[in-house]
Formats: structure tokens, sequence, C-alpha cells
């Protein structure tokens, strides 16, 4: 009997009557939530007390579970019912109970004052509730009323306890309103009547902080209660006591955390750059705090200087605008600056040593951007001021940037180095922003020091400070346009006479000269001076992605002034690629870079540099055609097709014509003959097909495939013209197959490029009505397994109507069938297949009057259509 009560009380989530929810079962239920070592009873018993909370029968066995003589997890059952039911169901109980449930939950605050703290929050939390619910109208004091209750000598609690639990529910209350359920004419209501009764609490949250009697434990609560209502943007004036006697606080190390977030949260509030005379007398009580952080920082007090750093930053990133306004008041602004500075340059590595500096770096852009939106006048002023401010910035963030010792180094976890990375990243982003400030002069500034380091033969640098100065450097000229800059040549000429004994260092080396390949091709005179340190470094497996990556910028970027080191750059490229030296990503880079550079030789050097490039690949890949499919030479085919694909990506011989922009992007004619991509895909066509015969059943290989003639195609444009007819048969037997979504990607492809020739218009034609007839098919099997294949036709398709229309005349084509599938494709759940749904929609209604067929499917299955539509804003 007593296993089936159990089971009915807990286990009976699903169909519970009102009867079950009694205190005994709510008991029952709870003890096996806590202490069931079955994880299914415990979900059951969750799910049943979820029910039990907002039943009527809570308003009965919340009382009773709260009876002292119940286990404290009980207990705050219990009062979390009460909330949720107060709360959520407000209009279930009838005005004349207000008073009661009012007095029953001061009685029960009271009780547990002296009790379990859980449960003492989670009933200050109720009544906080019941008092929103009640204010203005039906509890008009509700705050005095709080205070004053609680504050009645006659109640069985000591004077602590009642003091906390008053502090207690003060301080949820604003946290309850912030998270409240009320309609928004209430809440304003609510706000209203809250910011007046702030009244009857700041004067006793002043008396109780500042009475020298307070235990430590109210003390903190007063400072909790404080940080809590300040967040209902309550005037900063009405606040100066209480911030005030909290900056006294921060002496005291037990209520130092309470006091810092206060003081922030008060600061932090948007309505308080009104009260520019509260700010004005912050700045005193701010800078007051230098001697208490020059000691944190010196005894490694990480926490008190990271606080100090908190309220420094939080009155100057907020109200930088409105102080500097107060023009007058200069002297202090900028000592509240320069105390900024000293949190920027805090001793130390970050984040070893110290996590202050990243908080101040918003700062710099804040006081940046209000400086530079003042009238010339003013702003002229400020500048005057705040360059040296600024270029002092620049050596301090240059300065943390620097790595520590390769010994501290090496001990740092993988997360360390990953933050300081990021930190790194974010000082580039800053300097970057500083340029703006300082112009062409921070550039010289950068440019002298670098000089003086590697020229000074009176003491030896550290590789340390000589990659920060370069950072700098690239910081700026990856993002700014440096080539009419004057030190630039002289950069260009120190960066041999680098000492590069250090991975870090060469990584930096590398994306200085890769974020000035622009100013290079404009100085191709200059290039020799650092293309021998980039084609050393691709021999290093540890500078794999800075080499290769400037490799290919200085290729793009210089490819017309490159042909007098081709040979040299691809006999490197090739050693390493056949070292297998980088990673894939990497190697895929090195092939963009390779197409690049051969774009700008003759044609025939381009076939002799392609045939000792590819030919070992092509090698290979016979080879490979030859095996049994197995996982391992998939991963070399889809490599070697990668790499080509790569190539053929960049190798472009002839000029866009810039005039001609938009989808009629055309080239102008290459008088050289057949272009050297074509001929080197004819030559391995066979191959490739032989190729997929194998691995016609693996979408990874089909899609390298397909990317090889995708990205030639999109490359080479009307060059690819001779590759089109058996391309269009290959990929018809493929399609046949085995329906891929790649497949129908290059089909969509070559619709766009050259439907509208009519020399190719046939093969094209062939090509659509085949891969439609098997995606219908598709469809008529179930696609909803498929949605990659329905998001390309429906691509495929809109192209069509949109390039070549003449694709829908066709009789062999169902257009009834085409529609209704489109239709089917839009109640996919798959957000990109019903967007390109809609795109092939949005293209189809236009042509109604232009294709009939179009026009006769849309006015019998028009309808369909508008449902599927009307369904979608469901």
């Amino acid at each position: 009997m007593e296993r089936r009560e159990e089971q009915s009380g807990a286990a009976g989530a699903g169909g519970a009557s009102a009867l079950d929810f009694t205190v005994e079962n709510v008991e029952k239920a709870l003890h096996q939530l806590y202490y069931d070592p079955n994880i299914e009873n415990k979900n059951l018993a969750q799910k049943w007390l979820m029910q039990a909370q907002v039943s009527p029968q809570a308003w009965h066995f919340s009382w009773q579970l709260l009876q002292p003589d119940k286990v404290p997890e009980i207990q705050y059952f219990g009062a979390s019912a009460l909330h949720i039911k107060i709360s959520r169901y407000w209009s279930d109980i009838p005005t004349d109970q207000y008073e009661s449930l009012k007095a029953q939950l001061f009685t029960q605050i009271t009780h547990f004052a002296s009790g379990s703290k859980i449960v003492l929050t989670r009933l200050c939390v109720a009544l906080a509730s019941l008092a929103l619910s009640m204010m203005p109208d039906a509890w008009p004091c509700a705050v005095a009323d709080m205070v004053r209750l609680f504050q009645a000598e006659d109640s069985p609690v000591d004077g602590q306890g009642r003091c906390l639990a008053l502090l207690e529910l003060l301080t949820v209350l604003p946290e309850e309103f912030q998270t409240s359920r009320l309609p928004q004419y209430r809440k304003g209501l609510v706000r209203t009547s809250l910011a007046v009764e702030c009244g009857a609490v700041f004067p006793l949250l002043e008396q109780l902080l500042q009475q020298p009697s307070s235990p430590s434990c109210v003390r903190q609560k007063v400072l909790k209660c404080f940080s809590s209502w300040v967040q209902l943007e309550v005037p900063l004036q009405d606040c100066e006591a209480l911030i005030q006697a909290a900056f006294a606080a921060l002496q005291d190390s037990e209520l130092f955390d309470s006091s810092v977030e206060a003081i922030v949260n008060a600061i932090s509030q948007p309505d308080a750059q009104r009260y520019v005379n509260t700010l004005l007398k912050l700045i005193p009580l701010v800078l007051g705090l230098q001697e208490q952080l020059r000691q944190a920082v010196q005894n490694g007090d990480m926490e008190t200087s990271h606080g100090i750093c908190r309220i420094a930053v939080a009155l100057g990133e907020n109200h930088s605008r409105a102080l500097l306004d107060q023009v007058e008041h200069w002297q202090s602004f900028l000592a509240l600056v320069n105390m900024i500075m000293f949190c920027t340059g805090i001793p130390g590595h970050y984040p070893v040593n110290e996590t202050t500096s990243s908080l101040t770096l918003t700062f710099w852009y804040t006081l940046q951007d209000d400086i530079l939106s003042f009238e010339a006048e003013k702003q002229a002023v400020y500048q005057q001021v705040y360059r040296p401010v600024y270029f002092q910035l620049v050596d301090v963030l240059l300065h943390k940037a620097q790595f520590p010792s390769d010994e501290e180094y090496g001990f740092w976890s993988s997360d360390e180095k990953e933050q300081f990375r990021i930190y790194r990243v974010d000082i580039s982003d800053t300097l970057m922003y500083v340029y703006e400030m300082l112009g062409a002069e921070l550039l010289s500034n950068l440019y002298d020091k670098l000089g003086r380091l590697l020229t000074s033969s009176e003491e030896p640098y550290s590789w340390q400070h000589t990659e920060a100065l370069l950072y700098g450097f690239q910081s700026i000229a990856e993002t700014i346009d440096v080539n009419y800059s004057d030190v630039v040549p002289g950069l260009i000429g120190l960066i041999p006479r680098i000492s590069i004994s250090n991975v870090q260092l060469a990584d930096t080396v590398m994306f200085t000269i890769g974020a000035l390949s622009e100013w290079l091709a404009d100085h191709p005179v200059m290039i020799n001076s650092v293309l021998p340190l980039v084609l050393h470094a691709l021999g290093n497996p540890e500078l794999s992605v800075s080499s290769v990556s400037t490799l290919k910028k200085i290729c793009r970027e210089c490819k017309y002034d490159l042909p007098p080191y081709a040979a040299n750059i691809v006999a490197v490229s090739q050693d390493v690629l056949m070292k297998q030296i980088h990673k894939t990503s990497q190697c895929m880079w090195l092939m963009q870079a390779l197409g690049f550079l051969l774009s700008a030789l003759q044609v025939e050097e381009i076939l002799k540099n392609l045939h000792s490039l590819i030919s070992p690949y092509i090698q290979q890949l016979e080879k490979l055609a030859e095996e049994i499919p197995n996982p391992s030479n998939k991963l070399a085919i889809v490599h070697i097709l990668g790499l080509l694909s790569n190539l053929f990506t960049t190798l472009d011989i002839s000029h866009h014509d810039d005039d001609h922009e938009g989808p009629e992007l055309r080239k102008l004619p290459v008088p050289q003959g057949p272009n050297p991509v074509v001929v080197v895909l004819q030559q391995v066509f066979q191959l490739i097909q032989k190729v997929l015969s194998k691995w016609l059943n693996d979408a990874q290989v089909v899609e390298a495939v397909c990317a090889i003639f995708e990205k030639s195609v999109k490359t080479l444009l009307d060059d690819f013209a001779p590759m089109v007819p058996q391309l269009c048969e290959m990929l018809g037997r493929m399609y046949s197959t085995i329906p891929q979504a790649s497949a129908l990607d290059l089909t969509r492809q070559l619709v766009h490029i050259f439907a509208h020739e009519p020399a190719h218009f046939p093969p094209i034609e062939a090509l659509f009505l085949l891969v439609t007839s098997v995606t219908l098919t598709l469809f008529q099997q179930g696609p909803r397994d498929h949605p990659d294949i329905v998001d390309s036709f429906m691509q495929l398709l809109a192209q069509a109507l949109k390039r070549k229309p003449d694709l829908f005349l066709c009789e062999r084509l169902d257009v009834k069938a085409v529609f209704q599938c489109a239709v089917l494709a839009l109640k996919f759940p798959e957000a990109p297949t019903v967007k390109a749904s809609c795109g092939f929609f949005t293209e189809l209604l236009p042509r109604c009057g232009e294709v009939e067929s179009v026009g006769k499917v849309v006015q019998e299955d028009g309808r369909m259509l508008l449902i599927a539509v009307l369904e979608l804003n469901d």
C-alpha cells in the first residue's frame, strides 16, 4: 500500500488528480528528487512538483511546508510555491485576502529571520512580489510600512536578525521589479512609486553604513541593498551620501567587493550624466584611491587593483563627454585619465600576472570619439592636451603587448596563451583606432623607435621589444592606407636587419610584410628586400600560417612585378608541398598564391610551370584511381582535387572589363590561344571521370570534383566554353546515378554564364531537363531527407528563369510538377530551403505573361501557393 501511495504522489506526474497534491506527497516527491539515485525517478518527481506548485492546493500545502519542524529543502519548496502563486496567479487572489496574505508573509519572514537564509530570501521575494502587485493603490506606502514593521521593538527576534531580514527584503524588491511580469502600464506606475519610496530606504541605509556599531554583515547587506536600488535609475544626486560612504568602505577588505559593485552601479546609470555637479564631486573621491591602487599593485593584490580600476573606468567611460564639457575642470579630468592610463599599463603580463588592463581599452575609444566630436575650436584645444596622452598610450599598449621571456611563456597554459592572443588583438584594434587621432606622426614615432633599437650598438635589444614595435606597424598597416607614408621605405629597409631567433618575432615580421603588400605593389623595387625572407619562412612549419598568407598577399597584389622571381617562388613552393610541411588549409592558400603568380606569365610559361607543379599530383591521382576505395585514399583524392581547385580559383590570365559589371560580367579576349586552365582540365578530364566512377556515392569526393569546375567556371567565364559540352554530359551521368547538391550548384553556374549563348544552349538545356526530371522523381519518393538538394534545385530553377526563361518553354519540362515541388519546399523546416523556394517564386510569378506554361500553372495552382505562404506566417 505504501509503495502505491509513493507512486501516486511523486511518479504520477502525468495524470495526477487534485487530491494527490497533499503535504505528504509533496514531501515524498521532494525526497525522491533529492535522494533517489535513479535519474528517471528524479525527472518524474521534478515534473510532478512543478505541477504541484501551480495547483490550487499550493495555497494550502505551502504554509504547512514552512513549519519549523521541516527540513530547509522542504521549507524552501513551500516558499518558492508561494512566490510562484503570487507572481503568476495574482488575479486568482480575492482582494479581501490581500491583507491576511501580507500579514502571514510578514510573520513567516520574522520566524525565518533567525533561520535558514535561503528560505528567508524566497519568502522576501514572495512578499516583494505581493508588494509590487499591490502598489501603489492597494498598498501606497509599502516600503515605509516594511521599514516600520521590522523596526518594531515588540518582535521576538533580536535587532540584528530583524535588520538583516529587512535589508534582504529591501534588496530583493528592486530585483523582483526588474524581472516581474507586470503589464507595461503597471510597470511605469510601480517604478514611479518605488522612486518616491527610496526616500524611506536611503536614510536608513546611510544610518546603518555610517554607524560605528553596525556589524560588518549588516554593512555588507546595506551596500548590496544600495546597489540593487540604484538600478531603478534613482537620481545620482540622491545617492551622493551613500556613494561617499561606499568610497569610505573601500578601506575595509570585507566590504571592498560590495562597495565596488555599489559604486560602479551608481555611476553607470544611463541617467547619471545629467548630474554633472555630482560627477565632478566624484572625481576627487576616485583620485583619492590612487595610493590604495599603487599599494595593491605593489603587493600583487589583483582583486583590489581590479576593483579600483573598475570604478575609475566606470566614471571615465560613462561620462567622458559630460566631464570634457566642463572645460574649467579639465585638470581634474586629465588626472582621472592619467589614473586610467596607470591601470592600462599596470605591471605584469596579462592574463597571468594581471587581468585589469583589458578593462580600460574601451575607455580610450570613448574618449577619442568624444574629443573628435567637438566643434573645431574646442577640438583643437583638447587635441593639444590629449595628443601627448595618446602617444603615451601607444607606448603603454606596445609594452603590454610584449611577450614574456621564452622560459616564462613556456610555463603558460594553452588557455592563458589564447587569452593573451585575444588581448593582443584588442590592443591592435585600439592602435588602429588611435591612428585617427595621431595620424602619420604615429608611424614616424614607431619607425624612429624601431630604427634606434636596431641600429643602437650600446646595448643588446630584446626580441620582445622589436616584435611589439613591428606589431604596432602591422596593426595600423592592415587597415589604414599607408601607401603615402614616408617611413615605409625605411621600415622595409630595416626588416632584413632584424635578427630573427624566435617564432613569435618571425610570425610578426611575416604578417607585417603581408600588411605592406599593397605598398610593395606601388614600389616593386623593394620586393627583393623582403621576398627572400618569406620564401625562407615557407620551409618552417611553425611559421606556416604567417608565411603562406603573406606570400598569397604578395602574389595577389604584386603579381605583375613577380615574373623575375616566379621560377624561384614555384620551386620553393613545390618543395614545401612535396615535403608536406603545411596543413591542408595552408596548402590550399599556397596553391591560390601560385595561381595569382602564374596569371601574370606568358601562356607558354604558365603551361610549363603548371606541368611541373601538378604532374606529381596527376600521377598520384592516376594511382589512386586504380585502388579500391578506402578512407585513406579518399583523403588523398580530396586533397589533390582541392589543390587543383584552389589553383584554378586564382589562375586568371585575362583582365576583367571594368566598364562591364554585374551579372553580364565578361572578359577581354586573350590573344595567346587556349586558356591554360582549360588545356589542363581537358588533359585530366578522363582521369577525373575515372575517379568519379569509383567514388560516385561519396558526397565529399563528388563535391571536390564539382568544386574544380565550379571555381574554374567562375574565374574563366567565357574562356571555359570549350569544356561546356563534355562537362554537361558528365554532370548528367553523375546526377542520374546519384543526385547530389554540388552537381546542381555547378549546373547553376553553367546556366548563369552560358545558357544565353546559342552555341551552348543545346547541351545546357539537355542537362537542365535531365536534372529537373531526376529531382522531380526524388520528390515523388520523398525529398524530406535531402533538404540540400531541394535548396540547390530551387536556386537552379530561379537562375534559369533569371538568365534564360526559354528553358521553361520546352514541352518536356513538367512546369506543373516543378511548381508543386516548390510549394512543398516552402513547408520545409530548414530556413535556407524555404528562402531558396521563395527566390524561385520571386522569379517565376512576374513571368506569367511571358511564359505561357507558367501563366497556366499559376492560374490553376496559385491558391495552393497562397495557402502555403499564409501558413509560413502562422
